[in-house]
């Protein structure tokens, strides 16, 4: 594998003909499921979002990236895809919850047992699989957000709620790397959000999704989307907690935070996926600014643990931006590569 491989963390931004990118930018990533948002009649979707998914390939390996994803060219939002295909779920009546930026959002409503009823995103991955030579890596939600995302009418505790949730990743996790995944991601920002709930039981739920999976597992944990949730705090209630986690790779922000890097050394035996493109702003950064933010890190954490990446998913951003920000942090990542490489000769 290529010292410090770069990669998406999740989202490419979708085309405007395929989904209306103006209404999906004024309001809250849809938790139930927004049909409205498509631009393609039903017949046609399945082809289309085919279509934008090879763009989205083709766009990461023009720019130089080493690990693909599908850009989630097929969902509404990072979570809701997997979420509302589930046993359990009252799609027709949703409930309500509070979102982590404290607005009311609608959420499915759980009514019955959680339980997977078919591979949801398999497919998904077969087709990034044979569209490109080139590592992968697919994203699903994780059982402590979704649980955080729904509105419980039937499980006596959320604890119990969160692992039936966790059971359904397990089981798809499981397909995905059947079906030629390198890497699967675990999307999981509420364990930031609410850090004392994701102690008491988040933690479990992950357990219980990875059990007895093989494959190489990340886990994702940020602020939320920079073009939704402004701002950024300077440092992690919760990626400390993380250091005994059963994932090899965790997922974090450090370009819009300017994060404090010396909280990596907590996580001794974790490979790091560093973000280091900031999604706050249009402007695509320098190769240059990108090397300074890896080497941010480079005393906590050796070059052979970090992947190189975005600060979170670049769903929001303007497709010319992405891609520009994308041949940025590639770049980025070759002048850090090509100094670590001199230090090894230096020291051979």
């Amino acid at each position: 594998m290529t010292l410090l491989p770069t990669s998406l963390v999740g989202s490419y931004p979708q085309p405007d003909w395929l989904i209306d990118r103006e209404k999906l930018s004024h309001q809250m990533p849809p938790r139930v499921r927004a049909a409205s948002l498509w631009r393609v009649a039903p017949q046609w979707i399945d082809q289309a979002q085919d279509d934008a998914t090879l763009l989205a390939i083709r766009a990461q390996e023009r720019a130089g990236l080493d690990i693909l994803t599908d850009g989630e060219m097929r969902r509404e939002s990072y979570s809701n895809r997997f979420a509302t295909a589930l046993e359990g779920v009252d799609l027709e009546n949703p409930g309500t919850v509070t979102s982590r930026s404290g607005h009311s959002i609608t959420v499915p409503r759980v009514t019955g047992k959680i339980r997977r009823k078919y591979p949801v995103q398999v497919c998904d991955m077969r087709f990034l699989r044979a569209n490109t030579d080139r590592k992968t890596k697919i994203t699903v939600p994780g059982p402590f957000t979704m649980s955080q995302q729904a509105q419980n009418d039937f499980y006596p505790a959320v604890e119990e709620m969160a692992l039936d949730y966790a059971a359904a990743v397990n089981a798809e996790i499981k397909d995905l790397f059947a079906a030629g995944a390198d890497v699967v991601q675990i999307d999981e920002p509420w364990m930031e959000a609410r850090p004392d709930e994701a102690q008491r039981y988040g933690l479990a739920a992950l357990a219980r999704a990875v059990d007895g999976v093989t494959g190489t597992m990340a886990l994702h944990i940020c602020f939320g989307y920079a073009a939704l949730v402004p701002g950024r705090p300077a440092r992690y209630s919760f990626l400390e907690k993380l250091a005994d986690a059963p994932v090899q790779q965790i997922s974090i922000e450090t370009a819009q935070s300017k994060l404090d890097c010396s909280v990596l050394a907590n996580l001794p035996t974790k490979t790091i996926i560093l973000g280091v493109i900031d999604l706050s702003t249009n402007e695509v950064e320098s190769a240059e600014t990108v090397a300074a933010r890896i080497r941010r890190a480079l005393p906590f954490v050796s070059p052979e643990r970090l992947v190189i990446a975005t600060d979170c998913g670049m769903k929001y951003l303007p497709a010319e931006s992405a891609f520009g920000k994308m041949q940025a942090m590639v770049a980025g990542a070759r002048i850090i590569r090509a100094e670590a490489q001199a230090r090894a000769r230096q020291h051979a």
